[in-house]
């Protein structure tokens, strides 16, 4: 073993949680090494070429609002841009882009390259030194050990990974990559740490030169565009965009399934690991949906100077001729050639029960984890991880209090207590419908709830932070405005020609602007004084003025949210010695360790009878 010049921060793994956990430390004035298997594999999207989508758009928008990066690369990278879900409320629309994936992990690489203070390395890191449980440095596997205070594990499926399609398998991570090997599993589970298998997958890619897009539906970008970073303006990011196109499944595609199960290794028992739940393969889908006549599948073009398409939502562990003769019964790939095969990847991951909620290893002081090796699934929920865990190592480092987003403020903070506090038995994916309080958690006002706190840790600029400001007055000062100014019946030629409801008396412009079919821009030939106002401040107007009643229930639920997250558990409380608690409640809380009542009342296994059970023992022992 050789000894390297020392770092504050190490980086294990380059993908979508190491890119932005490396980041994260460099820009707040620290040191940090970042290392990859294979530096082509940075910022590398093995599976579907885009970013955000239902939920996900969310996290994305919450990464750029905290000063992250992957919201200004989808922004310089995209080649399709589409707002989900815009047929319902705000709470739940979703920002979506197709990326041209080579040019994207391009992009984020040279950001890389060019961050002061952050190195990159070529090499497989397969040991953590530990001194009194303590990080002290990693070693790789040529021998060489880098001093650093802090680790960030972010090794994705590369851990003890392999590729499964058919009978074949191979030992490489996706996309043929280069894996990493067990020796950090080995490593890490010597130490104690307990590791389990879970297994995700991705559809075969296929030359587009030979898909036949006429008996196909298109499916355009939108004509108008919404960055996905609070920085950028759509005019500023404009350019062609390409289309996607939506064909199904038939029930000859499902026959050739049923006819090859016994060659699925899936299916089959070589598979161990534990499969997402929500993206499943298209064996799965047959198999569990047996009543369903077709299934939808989208053809995603991989980038701008390519042929390749990504078959979405056509995962599949099948030999290779099976999965040619199944795409070849489908409209318009009846000529269909394989340029990738589809496979599924078994990997090493932690049980995130392991975790605290600044994403540091329990049991090991300096450590910290992110993305798939916690257990979850998607460039998103690792990103945001990444991001989360960077800061907290730098804040650790730099003896300040650590960056804790709680499930009021965002979908990180749900996405990281979820995995935390109640665990995951598979691959966890956001969701809107996991976040209690999604009205308020909305991804237009994902700048307003966290930039002051990117800007407290110092990943947000002064100007940035000014503008921010500025942009609240705004919006307080037009919607202060709306409520004060008075329209008469004279308002009736404007409502007739809007489908609304004439007046019978005078009202205010606020009024009128909750009503569903009435927007702020609708109402401008009867506003004559009203201020030049940027798009996203008439947009944050109109959404607080119409669904001011909901947002005040919610707000309502939020208090009493952070009662119980205000009653603190002492650190060294000892469950088994609380008089009434059942046995499954001890244990749960024991290995756990929620810091508050309220963590404590998410817990799987923890009865509400539990909870008030120790919330009157912490009554009684609260000196």
């Amino acid at each position: 073993m050789y000894l390297e010049q020392g770092v504050d921060v190490a980086v294990i793994g380059g993908g979508h949680a190491g890119c932005e956990a490396a980041l994260a430390v460099a820009r707040m004035g620290l040191s940090c090494i970042m290392f990859a298997v294979n530096l082509d594999s940075i910022a590398m999207m093995p599976c579907n070429p885009s970013i955000g989508g239902t939920s996900k758009g969310h996290l994305v928008r919450e990464i750029d609002a905290l000063g992250g990066e992957m919201g200004k690369n989808i922004d310089k990278t995209y080649i399709q841009s589409r707002m989900l879900n815009t047929g319902k409320g705000p709470a739940v629309h979703s920002l979506r882009a197709q990326a041209d994936k080579f040019r994207y992990k391009e992009t984020m690489k040279h950001t890389l390259e060019e961050q002061p203070g952050l190195k990159i390395r070529q090499s497989e890191v397969v040991d953590i030194d530990l001194k009194d449980g303590k990080v002290q440095g990693v070693i790789t596997a040529a021998g060489a050990y880098y001093p650093c205070k802090a680790a960030v594990i972010c090794t994705g499926t590369y851990l003890n990974s392999v590729c499964f399609h058919g009978d074949f398998q191979a030992k490489t991570g996706p996309n043929g990559m280069q894996s990493a090997s067990g020796g950090l599993s080995e490593a890490l589970m010597k130490k104690g740490l307990p590791l389990r298998r879970f297994k995700t997958g991705t559809p075969a890619r296929v030359d587009g030169k030979t898909l036949d897009f006429s008996k196909m539906e298109e499916q355009k970008g939108d004509e108008h565009i919404v960055p996905f970073s609070f920085e950028n303006r759509p005019e500023e990011i404009l350019r062609p965009q390409r289309s996607c196109y939506l064909t199904y499944t038939n029930e000859k595609t499902h026959e050739i399934i049923r006819a090859n199960l016994d060659r699925s290794p899936l299916f089959g028992g070589v598979i161990h690991g534990i499969g997402p739940r929500y993206c499943p393969s298209i064996e799965d889908k047959v198999v569990r949906f047996a009543d369903k006549e077709r299934h939808q599948l989208f053809l995603e073009p991989e980038g701008e100077n390519t042929n390749e398409y990504y078959v979405q939502g056509m995962s599949s562990s099948l030999p290779e001729d099976v999965q040619r003769d199944m795409l070849r019964t489908i409209p318009g790939m009846e000529h269909v050639e394989i340029m990738r095969t589809g496979y599924a990847i078994e990997y090493d991951c932690v049980d995130p029960l392991e975790l605290k909620h600044t994403l540091e290893i329990k049991r090991f002081d300096g450590l910290f984890s992110a993305g798939q090796f916690n257990g979850s699934s998607g460039y998103e929920e690792a990103a945001a991880q990444g991001l989360i865990a960077g800061i907290n190592a730098a804040l650790k480092i730099k003896g300040e209090e650590p960056l804790i987003i709680d499930r009021s403020q965002g979908y990180i903070g749900v996405l990281i207590d979820d995995l935390v506090i109640k665990g995951t038995n598979e691959p966890y994916r956001m969701m809107t419908s996991r976040a209690e309080y999604r009205l308020l958690l909305r991804q237009d006002n994902a700048d307003l709830r966290l930039t002051p706190l990117g800007y407290r840790v110092g990943l947000i600029p002064e100007a940035r932070y000014q503008a921010l400001q500025e942009k609240i007055q705004q919006i307080e000062e037009e919607t202060k405005r709306l409520a004060q100014v008075h329209v008469s019946i004279g308002a009736n030629d404007l409502l007739r020609s809007l489908s609304s409801t004439e007046l019978n008396s005078g009202t205010t412009l606020a009024e009128l602007l909750k009503r569903p079919e009435v927007s702020y821009k609708a109402l401008a030939p009867i506003d004559p004084e009203r201020p030049s106002l940027p798009e996203d401040v008439t947009e944050q107007v109109e959404i607080q003025i119409r669904y001011a009643g909901y947002i005040e229930k919610q707000n309502a639920q939020v208090e009493k949210y952070k009662k119980l997250e205000s009653r603190r558990i002492p650190e060294n409380i000892k469950y088994e010695e609380i008089g009434n608690l059942r046995t499954e409640a001890v244990q749960k809380l024991s290995r756990i360790r929620p810091a508050s009542v309220g963590q404590a009342s998410r817990i799987s296994g923890v009865s509400p009878a539990d909870i008030s059970v120790l919330i009157i023992w912490l009554e009684k022992n609260r000196h």
